[in-house]
């Protein structure tokens, strides 16, 4: 069943062969882009991409197909995509993979494998974006909180945060507005059963109704 569908014979790689593999490859590609797609952040270009990879990788398997010179020319070329492209994230790299993977197994003829690769690594990417990991680093809020010089910052917020927040973190403090401001800049968490615009209110009050900022938190992109 996982033996290669390719003819080992001298008359070399026929058509309905070509056809066969190409077919799988297309439908292996859709179901990676998918997968990729599954709550994360994707462009068309990189899904057009990951359809088309396993195509393309079965293609340049089946033309150097026991031809040594041909397959490091190959590689040789594929090297330099490298330094022509931008860096991608985590997840962006782990498509890129499977699908060279899917594409190296169909041009190969293991088609099962190259089904039996995706099956497995779409089911574990699927329950892994699943798992609530991370999801505190996405309901964290950036504060930024403008004071007047003359305050002591050092505590001045702790019975507001601990009435509101489960977790808070001053990350710096800068001056602003020629030293007569204070900036303090705060990662915090808020309770559940806590008004937002209720802990804005009475910040407004202590700070002297000065600027003050709360968002989301930026993402960094990961790279590899």
């Amino acid at each position: 069943m996982l033996d290669s569908i390719l003819s080992l014979s001298t008359a070399g790689l026929t058509v309905p062969e070509f056809i066969f593999c190409t077919v799988f490859s297309i439908l292996f590609g859709v179901v990676i882009a998918l997968v990729h797609m599954y709550k994360n952040q994707y462009s068309k270009n990189f899904i057009l991409t990951l359809i088309l990879l396993p195509i393309i990788v079965q293609t340049v398997i089946m033309l150097v197909n026991g031809n040594l010179g041909a397959g490091v020319a190959v590689a040789g070329a594929f090297s330099l995509v490298r330094f022509r492209s931008v860096p991608g994230n985590s997840r962006e790299i782990a498509s890129i993979f499977l699908a060279m993977a899917v594409g190296l197994a169909t041009g190969m003829g293991y088609v099962a494998i190259g089904g039996l690769l995706v099956c497995i690594v779409g089911i574990v990417m699927l329950l892994v974006a699943n798992l609530p990991v991370g999801r505190m680093n996405q309901m964290m809020r950036d504060l930024k909180v403008t004071i007047p010089e003359n305050l002591d910052y050092e505590g001045i917020f702790d019975d507001l945060f601990a009435e509101y927040t489960t977790r808070n973190e001053l990350l710096k403090v800068r001056t602003v507005n020629m030293g007569s401001l204070y900036e303090l800049h705060y990662h915090i968490l808020f309770r559940k059963d806590k008004s937002e615009k209720k802990f804005l209110d009475e910040l407004r009050c202590r700070n002297g109704n000065l600027t003050i900022v709360c968002g989301r938190v930026a993402q960094e992109r990961e790279e590899l």
